[in-house]
């Protein structure tokens, strides 16, 4: 139920870190502890299968597949989890376009919006399969002040809402709106 930030000069290791909490990067010693999962012990498969229900992930620079709908892309997490029903997933993907503010655009791909509605997509499928963790690595990096300030408004209702977000940046201003700053 936080909002904690990764706050650090470029260089200092802060994707890595999500990486490595994300299970995307794996350590070569140590443990990695997420609540009370050994992410440091799972297999591919089941390192998978924890990621996509357990974790979202907004990468900085969207990861949005180009031959897709925003609509389908919010719907793929959901496809490969099995949480939903098709009926349930394409209820669930336009739900979450429109709190993002994009449900008019579900049908275009992804190269037909702008950057910060990019980043708005794929923070709605990081949560499209309501996992209780969000690690966001510099989603307002490439954004306009406008827009950074409407992610940030987003993942702090997120976080009233019960969500612990972790977010990486290298702004010390939007520090200042954390729970938690490292």
């Amino acid at each position: 139920g936080e909002l904690t930030m990764i706050v650090g000069r470029s260089g200092a290791g802060k994707s890595t870190l999500v990486n490595v909490i994300t299970g995307v990067d794996r350590v070569t010693s140590g443990q990695v502890w997420v609540n009370e999962t050994p992410v440091h012990l799972l297999d591919e498969d089941r390192l998978a299968l924890w990621r996509g229900l357990r974790v979202g992930i907004v990468y900085q620079s969207f990861q949005l597949l180009p031959m897709l709908s925003l609509l389908d892309n919010v719907m793929l997490p959901m496809d490969f989890g099995g949480l939903y029903s098709p009926k349930k997933s394409l209820e669930r993907a336009e739900q979450l376009l429109a709190e993002v503010g994009l449900a008019e655009h579900r049908h275009k791909p992804p190269t037909r919006i702008s950057g910060g509605q990019q980043q708005r997509v794929a923070i709605a499928r990081a949560l499209a399969n309501d996992p209780p963790l969000l690690v966001a690595d510099e989603p307002t990096g490439n954004l306009d002040s406008a827009t950074a300030e409407a992610i940030m408004d987003l993942f702090e209702g997120l976080v009233a809402r019960g969500k612990t977000i972790i977010m990486v940046t290298h702004d010390q201003s939007l520090a200042q709106r954390a729970t938690r700053a490292v």
